[in-house]
């Protein structure tokens, strides 16, 4: 009898030994996103630093700065959807601080009918924001149409080199006084996805279903020794 079984009661524990192993794999890459997550929600959340240019994406990315200065009324439009405030264009304007800096000013959400609104007048504004370096753009994404001023991803340098500022973004959290045409999107870690607890979940399930299958194998097998 055991002969008979041997094979599907290896395959079966091999099998559920792998899918188990897979989700606790995912397991442990859940702790390690949750991780950086409540680093990021602490850089957020901390009180705002002086913005300065020495700063990079590895050391840098996500810290809570503030600065003053202008917009120039140069802007670019990416087209987003899914955001807390609709379908729109997000306005990614050219800023002008009180040295003489310009940046990269990601300013919030435009809606699509308001695409043509002329900026406001271009006064000073003290701005508080988050550091970012997006990571939009993949290789199934279009080029932006520059004729229509549409992009379809956020790419600090190609934007930068664009309207011909430091290679710097600040995504607007607050701003005074905020431009009326536009809504604020301040960085949240609601937007980076974590999806390891549904993919252990689903190993997990592969791994009972196995068990499953297995043992209805091995009933099989033993029935049809009986007949």
């Amino acid at each position: 009898m055991l002969r008979k079984i041997i094979f599907p009661l290896l395959l079966g524990l091999a099998g559920c030994g792998v899918l188990i192993w897979l989700g606790l794999w995912q397991v442990d890459r859940l702790a390690w996103k949750q991780g950086i997550l409540e680093n990021i929600n602490a850089r957020i959340a901390a009180d705002p630093q002086p913005f300065r240019t020495d700063v990079t994406e590895a050391a840098d990315e996500y810290t809570s700065v503030s600065l003053s200065g202008r917009p120039t009324g140069e802007e670019l439009h990416v087209l987003v959807s899914g955001t807390s405030a609709g379908t729109g264009y997000r306005v990614i304007s050219r800023f002008e601080t009180d040295d003489g800096l310009a940046i990269l000013l990601d300013q919030g959400l435009l809606p699509l009918e308001a695409k043509d609104a002329a900026p406001p007048s271009l006064a000073p504004m003290q701005v508080t924001g988050t550091l970012l370096w997006p990571d939009d753009q993949n290789s199934s994404t279009p080029d932006a149409d520059l004729a229509a001023n549409i992009w379809f991803a956020r790419n600090v340098d190609t934007m930068s080199a664009h309207l011909d500022t430091l290679p710097l973004m600040v995504v607007v959290s607050e701003a005074t006084p905020a431009d009326p045409r536009l809504t604020a999107l301040p960085v949240a870690t609601a937007d980076i996805a974590n999806d390891h607890l549904s993919y252990a979940i689903t190993w997990f399930l592969l791994a009972a279903v196995w068990a499953i299958m297995t043992l209805f194998l091995i009933l099989r097998t033993l029935r049809t020794k009986d007949t």
